[in-house]
């Protein structure tokens, strides 16, 4: 394992306060892997054996019922995933595949909850951590629950403005299909939601985005942080999609 993979996990908000001796523990039996692209993970229904650690590349977490499937989220670094089911030894309720080549750590669960029970301050991380998780998972409910496709889309890019520092252009990190899987849209919907918003302050080349008028586009959603957020604690990313990076020049 690379010193570089240990100081980055150790700088997640879920290691940053615990104790060293801990930390050590914690890392002694972890394994860190390379996989290729479209490689499986983890496969829900199945038990938790690793926390696992994404240090390079990008995972998808989606899920299947009924020969329908859904992305949940997209993990990059560094950034951890499926943190619950490993706390309570139980089936995940998600899949995992690499959408490129990646590395992992995989943290046995084992070890995971072994040192929850003994380190204070991990425990409190885990909880927060966990708290976390929670608020994203239920202000992304209430998105799909409450908002249009056209909203939801008009939502998720003034949210990576924000991500981007309030830019008015950004690219977006993945491909249209994961968000719009993410957004509860097909992909047919999500090219004629896209094209909607072009009358409403907001033009597309490829994946770059540019907000041409915010106040157009923030009347089509208008941003509510009880749905939108942020919280001003951070937590590792594990259940949304990743930011949006700044264009070239």
């Amino acid at each position: 394992m690379r010193p570089d993979d240990l100081t980055e996990t150790r700088n997640l908000p879920l290691f940053t306060t615990m104790l060293n001796a801990s930390f050590d523990a914690l890392m002694h039996s972890a394994v860190a892997e390379r996989f290729p692209a479209g490689y499986e993970l983890i496969r829900q229904g199945e038990r938790a054996e690793f926390l696992h650690v994404v240090v390079e590349g990008s995972v998808e977490l989606y899920a299947d019922w009924q020969g329908r499937s859904t992305t949940m989220a997209v993990v990059q670094p560094v950034g951890t995933f499926i943190l619950a089911a490993c706390v309570r030894d139980l089936p995940y309720l998600m899949s995992a595949r690499t959408l490129e080549p990646s590395r992992l750590l995989l943290v046995p669960a084992t070890d995971l909850r072994a040192v929850f029970r003994r380190d204070p301050e991990f425990a409190v991380s885990i909880v927060g951590e966990l708290a976390g998780a929670f608020r994203t998972m239920a202000r992304h409910a209430k998105n799909l629950k409450l908002r249009t496709s056209r909203e939801r889309l008009a939502g998720y890019l003034l949210k990576q403005s924000r991500l981007a520092g309030g830019a008015d252009r950004f690219v977006l990190q993945i491909e249209k299909r994961l968000v719009a899987s993410y957004l509860g849209m097909t992909r047919e919907n999500l090219s004629r939601a896209l094209k909607s918003l072009e009358e409403n302050g907001v033009s597309f080349r490829g994946h770059e985005v540019t907000i041409t008028n915010r106040a157009l586009l923030s009347e089509v959603c208008r941003p509510d942080i009880l749905i939108d957020g942020p919280d001003p604690e951070r937590t590792s990313d594990g259940v949304s999609l990743p930011g949006p990076a700044l264009p070239p020049g």
